[in-house]
């Protein structure tokens, strides 16, 4: 497996000062980071790229969408918006030479009906990745889909959703992205979970179960690495933990349901750096 850190670990929206992280993570043994696709309008993309350059770290770039972006909308202007900007982000992805975007790119992130999932939305949800899907099939880039616990969406909760929904989609960009902390609210089982989406497993976030440094909650994270293990997986692995001066800091639309209200590590390196330690170190033992 290869490893990347979420720059979410130092700051929400990635700008020039922030490229220090590139020399940091990579002296903790890191391959990459993932950034945040949230507000593109400010990404030092030049600058960034360069960096890659120099450091020979890769990227991969995540995303939640908006309220006004929901796929699942019954307002056509809303799903319009959706679809618009997410060609927009895979040409932006595209340009560093990247090949996964990552996230809730189905529906919007914290979004709730007040009723279980239709099959409208279903259909509406699926429609507009198909209108994107041949996009990111001509500029090399995957769509892997996050299904998130039940307070931060409604739409997709589970891997065997994600997986149903994926096949339904039908579309080689379009695949699974799974989350261990979402998992783990979730899931009767992470390791049956993993097994389930199999060949669509495209891109995992190693995250622990309070957020915080992995190996320091209760994930089990063997489980995790046997069945990583047992479907082939060789991509990335992202380390995602989140930090409230961070967020509440720089932010103010991570849904509420999110609750950020207490750090459980004095800052990222630390997370970064002592995550990546331990998982290293099961990973070379299952």
């Amino acid at each position: 497996m290869r490893y990347e850190v979420q720059s979410w670990l130092w700051t929400t929206r990635f700008a020039e000062k922030d490229l220090y992280v590139f020399d940091r993570t990579r002296s903790m043994g890191f391959e990459g980071i993932e950034i945040d696709l949230g507000h593109p309008e400010a990404l030092p993309i030049d600058a960034i790229k360069r960096k890659m350059r120099e450091t020979g770290m890769s990227c991969t770039f995540s995303l939640g969408l908006r309220n006004d972006q929901s796929l699942i909308s019954p307002n056509p202007e809303t799903r319009k918006n959706g679809i618009k900007f997410l060609k927009k982000l895979i040409e932006i992805v595209s340009e560093f030479e990247a090949e996964i975007l990552c996230g809730i790119l189905y529906a919007a992130w914290g979004e709730f009906t007040g009723k279980m999932r239709t099959p409208e939305e279903w259909e509406r949800s699926k429609n507009g990745l198909l209108d994107v899907a041949d996009l990111a099939k001509d500029h090399k880039v995957v769509l892997a889909l996050e299904p998130v616990n039940r307070f931060e969406g409604c739409f997709l909760n589970t891997a065997e959703e994600a997986v149903k929904f994926v096949e339904d989609v039908n579309h080689p960009n379009v695949q699974v992205h799974l989350d261990t902390f979402q998992m783990n609210i979730e899931e009767n089982s992470l390791y049956e979970a993993i097994k389930t989406a199999g060949k669509h497993l495209y891109h995992v976030h190693l995250c622990e179960s309070h957020r915080g440094i992995p190996g320091r909650g209760h994930i089990p994270w063997r489980d995790v690495f046997k069945a990583l293990k047992e479907i082939g997986y060789n991509r990335w692995g992202v380390i995602e933990a989140w930090l409230p001066d961070i967020f509440l800091g720089e932010m103010g639309e991570i849904p509420r349901a999110v609750a950020i209200s207490r750090s459980l590590a004095p800052n990222g390196d630390t997370i970064a750096q002592e995550g990546l330690r331990f998982l290293k170190q099961i990973e070379g033992t299952v």
